[in-house]
Formats: C-alpha cells, sequence, structure tokens
C-alpha cells in the first residue's frame, strides 16, 4: 500500500526517533542530530534499567514486592510491573526511572497497534513488564515495530476517521487518527529525551 502524502512526514520523524533511541540504548555511536556519529559508552545494563535518579520515584519492580512510593499498582504483566496509581494521579508528579519510561513507551506502541491493526483486544494488564535490560530494550524495538506496520496498513481514508485507533488508554476514540500519529511521535520524542538525558546524569554520577 501507498504511504498516504499526509502520513509520510510523520512516518520519517517516528523512524528516526525510533532509530535514534535504540541506537542510545544499545550503541556503539548514534545520530548527534546532525547526521554526525556520536560514541555510546556502552549498551545499557540492568543496574542503570532500574536506577533511581532520586529518592521515592517510580520504577519497575518484582510484583513480589509490591509498588513503590505513592503507587498503588503494579500494571503489566508477568513476574514485573510498572508503578502505577489511578486517577488523579499524586502530585507533584513522582521521578520516573529510564525503566519506567521504556516501559511505557513500549506499553503505548504495542497496545495502539494492536488497537489499530490487530485483535482490538489488548489492555494494559496483557502487556508484560521487563525486568532487564536486554529484554526492555527488545521489547521496546518489537512494539515499534508493531506500530510502524500498523501504519503501513492505514489509507488517507483512515487518517480522518474518528475512533479509527480503539486504544482504550487515550483520547484515540474521540480523535481523528492522523491526530493519533501526531501523539505517539511527540511520546517517543519527549520520553526518548528524558532516556537521553538519563542515561547522561547515570554516567556523569558513576565518573564523580
Amino acid at each position: 500500500m501507498t504511504v498516504p502524502s499526509r502520513l509520510a512526514p510523520l512516518l520519517a520523524q517516528f523512524d528516526f526517533a525510533r532509530k535514534r533511541l535504540t541506537d542510545r540504548l544499545t550503541g556503539p555511536v548514534m545520530d548527534s542530530g546532525d547526521g554526525t556519529a556520536t560514541r555510546i559508552d556502552g549498551p545499557l545494563t540492568d543496574e542503570e534499567h532500574l536506577s533511581e535518579p532520586v529518592p521515592g520515584g517510580w520504577s519497575v519492580r518484582r510484583r513480589a514486592d509490591g509498588p513503590g512510593p505513592r503507587a498503588t499498582s503494579l500494571a503489566g504483566a508477568g513476574d514485573w510491573g510498572r508503578d502505577a496509581a489511578a486517577y488523579p494521579h499524586p502530585w507533584p508528579p513522582p521521578v520516573t526511572t529510564l525503566a519506567w519510561r521504556l516501559s511505557h513507551l513500549t506499553e503505548m506502541l504495542a497496545l495502539r497497534a494492536d488497537h489499530t491493526a490487530g485483535g482490538h483486544t489488548l489492555t494494559r494488564n496483557d502487556h508484560p513488564v521487563s525486568g532487564d535490560a536486554a529484554t526492555a530494550v527488545a521489547a521496546f524495538d518489537a512494539g515499534a515495530a508493531a506500530w510502524r506496520e500498523a501504519l503501513l496498513s492505514v489509507d488517507d481514508a483512515a487518517l480522518d476517521t474518528v475512533g479509527y485507533c480503539t486504544y482504550p488508554h487515550g483520547s484515540d476514540p474521540e480523535e481523528p487518527f492522523l491526530d493519533i500519529v501526531w501523539w505517539v511521535n511527540q511520546e517517543l520524542l519527549h520520553h526518548g529525551a528524558e532516556i537521553a538525558l538519563l542515561r547522561d546524569l547515570y554516567r556523569a554520577a558513576r565518573a564523580r
């Protein structure tokens, strides 16, 4: 299927942001933004994945240990879960770890892919949460690939269809699909930038 002209620039932006984040997590180099290669110290480790930049933050945790400070549940499936709380969320918002942010992105991509071109059934309780770095990075890549495949399945009419994506944890039922594509991109861009900063802070703290 030909990519609709309105979708093409958003797809290109998604591809760039996805590769940049994956390379930032794995190395050995990443695009600095101007086409030059920036060296990455090394791939994400388990210690860094779960490192807490400040006390009392939210993370992913073994389900047997229960939720963290101010969280009331652990979202996801499997032996690990992601700190969560029902609305209204705690204020001020908890600082979240790299593991939390990467899990959030992965879940959003995988579930929106399902609710666009899959069975339209997956919920947060179905999505596995990864406790180790390698599995978390692989899960992110799989979620991103599924979302990209879903985008390639849509035509121009779908972009204007309100509720084309039935993702249950956002405004998808009230928004044209093109707006949802834009929203997913900004989620990837801003959480990707947060993850990159957390890597920088972790490296600097270890250097001290």
